[in-house]
């Protein structure tokens, strides 16, 4: 299996500074790239590779707490997960020697990552408060498994279908899947910034857990709510189609459409397109979402420190 891709992270028009973050991972070779990196391009190796049997990691995390709190999560949760996921070989194996399957190794530094920032936040009184959303897709096989903490998202294009493939840990997706409001509802609903996790903000944590099939020509979008929060998802189709391939120039114009339309927040988006035989020949079958069963999610282990709620 073949990828090739583009990420792209942008101030837009008020913030002062950036909070978001994004991370590339290639496991079989420890190449990455980070937003922090401070790269307009990928580094060599990065745009366009094999993805070998370890897999692929990619990741988008959106900061909060403020002024130097912000950045300093969002980097912590990309630098946690890519030190447990590249340096820590003890929990890739189980007890009787087996390998451990990607999306578990991406849930188990998600856990570690809640728990260093957790304790930055109360070992420095600039971080106080701090904490960081995280949506990450392990490419493993044929198929993408997500983590989601927080409300970036993950969305899956095949053919001229797009499909959100994570759930948001939203106040108004709460309401929705209760029937208090609709879908249209949430997307102007004066509580549509409220999160209910974020990595470092509470001392158990819950990811949610979804897969998505990976067919020939997928075409995976990871962004921050500075993109999701400023268009539906049948425009960022229509932006990814008309760049004709081009996903640097998709990345852009999707930045660049979110910032027209005022900018408000900081905008992050990766974009990844996968193929190579191994892979099922596209028949433009819908995208299905499997969420992970209930009693299959993993609460993940807590930290002797209270917490404070979530900014």
């Amino acid at each position: 299996m073949f990828v090739e891709l583009h990420a792209q992270t942008d101030v837009g028009r008020v913030r002062q500074g950036n909070e978001d973050n994004f991370l590339v991972l290639d496991l079989a070779s420890g190449a990455s790239w980070s937003g922090s990196d401070g790269l307009a391009e990928p580094p060599e190796g990065i745009r366009s590779f094999e993805v070998g049997g370890e897999g692929l990691v990619l990741i988008v995390s959106d900061g909060m707490g403020g002024a130097l709190a912000g950045d300093v999560a969002s980097r912590m949760a990309v630098d946690s997960v890519r030190e447990m996921l590249t340096e820590d070989d003890e929990h890739k194996t189980d007890d009787q020697g087996a390998p451990v399957a990607l999306v578990d190794c991406l849930r188990n530094a998600t856990g570690y990552a809640n728990y260093a920032i957790h304790r930055k936040s109360l070992e420095d009184p600039r971080c106080s408060g701090m904490g960081a959303t995280l949506t990450a897709a392990a490419i493993s096989g044929h198929s993408m498994d997500f983590v989601q903490v927080g409300d970036s998202r993950a969305y899956v294009i095949r053919g001229d279908e797009i499909k959100l493939a994570t759930k948001d840990q939203s106040l108004v997706q709460q309401l929705v899947d209760v029937g208090q409001i609709t879908e249209e509802d949430a997307e102007t609903h004066m509580f549509r910034n409220v999160i209910l996790q974020a990595l470092g903000a509470q001392s158990d944590l819950t990811p949610v857990i979804s897969r998505v099939r990976l067919q020939r020509g997928d075409i995976m979008l990871l962004c921050s709510d500075g993109l999701s929060g400023k268009m539906r998802a049948e425009e960022m189709l229509q932006i990814v189609a008309d760049s004709h391939g081009d996903l640097a120039a998709a990345c852009d114009a999707l930045i660049k459409e979110a910032n027209k339309r005022g900018g408000e927040d900081n905008i992050t988006v990766v974009l990844a397109r996968f193929d190579g035989e191994e892979l099922t020949a596209s028949a433009l079958e819908p995208i299905t979402v499997e969420l992970a069963a209930l009693e299959d999610d993993k609460t993940l282990p807590g930290m002797e420190d209270d917490t404070s709620p979530i900014p």
